[in-house]
């Protein structure tokens, strides 16, 4: 049960969060605010290779099974007291 809240719960914040990186880095690369979140709410249903590619690269699945796995300990080390 911890590991289906860690996922459920926790899961919608890092989606949240990619958006958020996403919407930042549109806006250092020249977009508005409002153009750049427009981009990125419709790209959550797809990307490109090249950059997913260079996201591995940087590490984003590595970081992103960390944070679920630190958030999973922290959930039960909780539980548990």
């Amino acid at each position: 049960m911890e590991a289906a809240t860690v996922l459920g719960a926790c899961g919608i914040a890092y989606v949240l969060r990619f958006m958020r990186a996403m919407i930042l880095g549109g806006i250092q690369i020249g977009f508005d605010a409002e153009t750049a979140s427009k981009i990125v709410f419709q790209i959550v249903k797809g990307g490109t290779i090249v950059g997913l590619n260079e996201m591995e690269h940087q590490g984003f699945c590595s970081a992103m099974v960390k944070g679920v796995i630190a958030s999973y300990q922290k959930n039960k080390k909780t539980n548990e007291n």
